[in-house]
């Protein structure tokens, strides 16, 4: 495997040297329990756990913090994969079952915060893979990370489809005392079937929708990223409807369609995934991608039109961080007053 091609990112893109770790850092480790068979840990100690997003990037983020590589909620779509290339790996089941972790990630994020060159700019995590997969309930890495964060009074925000993070519900609501603190839960649709087998490491949709309602009672407002809308498989009205239903009821603070992408890596595992379960679908799929990574943008803005239009509906909008929308139950029938003015209640 190649350690030392993973680099510094410098302020313009990506340096040559130093590299991040080198091979002689690296511990590999097998654990004989459920949860981690089949699993190979690759633990090491990184030299950087800042990183600085490029510039052409799309994301609205200039830095993020990633204590893991690869993934075990093994999401067929998922667009990370590409970063196992970069160390020799496979992109398909070994981006599920290599996992990277950057064992000192904590310590080091402290002593990066503590640099005089550091300014306190928002830091993303979650925005690679997720921060809370299955191997952080071994690795117990964000606890430290977020207490750094609250030390140093540095806003972030986290973006999850696992339930781990309620373990860390004391100190992300010790950070928000002090900073900017940001929670988005990941649930693309409700679909029991299609989470099945296309999300098969992750906690159920109905789970994740838990974590948003805890948070929210716990005064963190949480959004919810819709994603991703996955064509052909969950953009049905009737599936774009029960999904904004059931983030409504949980009262998350918002909610943020966004239709599947599949760039390279990502494209080529899914691709084959859709052979094997939808083989009828292969051929609108190379339509519908035929320009790119990306879905045609009259398919976005429909998508995005109407779960913004189901999220009127049921009552989510933009609210104050902390403020979580809410749907109360229908108020029961009362007999008709007497005429008069009327007055219209929001719900």
């Amino acid at each position: 495997m190649r350690w030392e091609n993973l680099s510094v990112e410098s302020r313009h893109d990506r340096a040559a040297d130093p590299a991040l770790f080198g091979a002689d850092t690296v511990t590999t480790r097998t654990f004989d329990t459920p949860e981690f068979r089949g699993i190979t840990f690759h633990e090491v100690r990184a030299r950087s756990i800042l990183n600085r997003v490029p510039g052409a990037s799309r994301m609205p983020f200039e830095w993020t913090v990633n204590p893991y590589r690869g993934c075990t909620h093994a999401c067929v779509y998922c667009f990370a994969r590409r970063t196992h290339g970069y160390l020799d790996l496979d992109t398909g089941i070994g981006f599920d079952t290599q996992i990277v972790v950057k064992v000192n990630a904590p310590e080091l994020l402290r002593r990066q915060l503590a640099s005089p060159r550091w300014h306190g700019e928002h830091i993303a995590m979650g925005t690679n893979v997720d921060c809370y997969q299955r191997a952080e309930g071994r690795y117990r890495l964000m606890p430290g990370i977020l207490a750094a964060l609250r030390d140093h009074a540095n806003p972030f925000s986290i973006l999850t489809k696992g339930t781990l993070i309620l373990r860390d519900l004391d100190l992300l609501r010790q950070a928000a005392e002090v900073t900017d603190v940001g929670v988005s839960v990941s649930v693309g649709f409700t679909d029991t079937e299609l989470w099945r087998t296309v999300e098969p490491g992750t906690p159920a949709p109905e789970r994740r929708l838990d974590v948003v309602r805890t948070l929210g009672e716990h005064g963190l407002g949480c959004g919810v990223l819709m994603a991703p809308v996955i064509p052909f498989l969950g953009d049905r009205p009737a599936q774009l409807r029960d999904t904004v239903r059931a983030v409504a009821a949980a009262g998350a603070t918002s909610v943020t369609p966004l239709v599947l992408h599949l760039r390279p890596g990502a494209r080529e595992w899914f691709m084959a995934w859709l052979g094997q379960h939808h083989p009828h679908l292969v051929r609108r799929y190379e339509r519908l991608y035929a320009d790119g990574a990306y879905a045609p943008k009259w398919y976005q803005r429909r998508i995005t039109r109407q779960v913004h239009d189901l999220a009127e509906e049921y009552g989510i909008g933009p609210t104050r961080a902390g403020m979580p929308r809410r749907i109360r139950p229908p108020e029961p029938a009362e007999e008709p007053a007497e005429t008069g003015p009327t007055q219209l209640t929001l719900i």
